[in-house]
């Protein structure tokens, strides 16, 4: 198996799959929030179907799996439930969200049967005017402002005294378990056993430039940025993170990356030697409207970089990926691009098709160059 696809409820598939068979699980499930009043989204996997990923996960196996901020309680609780060990929280942050926050301000005026007034039309910082309809914003956020193009002002006294009030704050991470099946005996003894039980340190570090020098220390008991201490008086050693620096759990989207920057400022070494901001301790992922492939019309589809990121973090070499959830394929490609065989399983037989065609140009490209 290099690249499979299943149409059907994971629920029915998993059962069928051999136990102890997949290396890691790489998902972005259903959140409960009723996205866009899709079906799919009714709910967050109980602890039934995490419990039929546990049979098939190896002993050791990592499971990522997306949540919302409302339900995530729920998602890892369900986890936890059954059996899996739950291990960290990492933290997607993205600067891209939009707010679905209703206006109180509004709400009273329709109420009262008010008319508002009319000031003008909403205008965007780069200079262009809102459209008539609603669109989506990136990682399928309704963009509420885009579809309300007018700028009003309350007419009644209780719309005049609530104005400015809303009911929702902007949306700017999504939280994601982080999860492993117990192991056989010791960590050692697992992985050499079954290859599963520890995650991709090396595989994962976050870059830096090959101009900075400041990595080289030569005094005694001098602490390196990333808490690694350098001992050794009187000889000049590579600091530790000199491959690149320890993957964080926090995840920031470049954008949110440069706000950081922005705000944190850019420091240099004692040499001038430009360091980067604060960002550069952590994994800057953004997506991509070509990443989705033609056709591809899924609301929540997630950034390659961040998914080839999480599957190389958590798979050996060679390993099995299987998402129960797959939607159109993006953990599929992720998991291909990075030299991983694939499994998955989709209810919606449009999205299982658009799925197969991403992973078939994945594979073909794939032949072309090396996995990295």
């Amino acid at each position: 198996m290099l690249a499979q696809v299943e149409q059907g409820d994971c629920l029915l598939v998993m059962p069928r799959m051999q136990a102890d068979s997949v290396d890691a699980l790489v998902t972005d499930p259903p959140y409960g929030l009723d996205f866009m009043g899709k079906d799919w989204d009714h709910g967050a996997p109980g602890s039934h179907f995490w419990v039929e990923a546990l049979r098939v996960a190896k002993p050791g196996a990592h499971l990522v799996a997306f949540g919302g901020t409302r339900t995530y309680h729920r998602l890892t609780c369900a986890i936890e439930d059954a059996g899996w060990q739950v291990r960290d929280c990492l933290m997607w942050l993205y600067a891209t969200g939009f707010p679905k926050s209703l206006d109180v301000s509004k709400a009273l005026d329709k109420a009262a049967g008010a008319e508002r007034v009319v000031l003008g039309k909403r205008q965007f910082a780069n200079g262009s005017f809102a459209r008539t309809t609603a669109v989506m914003g990136q990682h399928g956020r309704f963009n509420s402002a885009a579809g309300n193009p007018l700028v009003t002002a309350p007419t009644s006294d209780d719309a005049k005294k609530w104005e400015g009030w809303g009911t929702a704050l902007k949306p700017s991470f999504e939280p994601i378990v982080l999860a492993r099946k117990p192991i056989n005996g010791t960590v050692a003894a697992n992985v050499l056993e079954y290859g599963t039980g520890g995650i991709n340190i090396d595989g994962c570090r976050v870059g830096r430039d090959p101009k900075d020098v400041s990595g080289w220390s030569s005094s005694p008991g001098v602490k390196a940025v990333g808490g690694i201490m350098n001992s050794t008086a009187e000889k000049r050693l590579p600091r530790m993170d000199s491959a690149g620096r320890w993957p964080a759990n926090l995840i920031l989207d470049e954008e949110a990356a440069r706000i950081l920057d922005a705000q944190t400022g850019v420091p240099t070494s004692p040499g001038k030697v430009t360091r980067g901001g604060a960002s550069r301790f952590y994994y800057c992922a953004k997506a991509s409207k070509a990443e989705r492939g033609a056709g591809n019309d899924h609301a929540t589809v997630k950034p390659m970089a961040l998914m080839r990121w999480l599957c190389r973090l958590v798979t050996p070499p060679g390993g099995v990926v299987l998402d129960p959830f797959m939607g159109s394929g993006t953990t599929g490609v992720a998991a291909v691009r990075e030299g991983f065989q694939f499994m998955g399983i989709e209810l919606d037989a449009r999205y299982c098709e658009i799925a197969q065609r991403r992973l078939d140009a994945a594979l073909d490209v794939s032949k072309l160059r090396p996995s990295r």
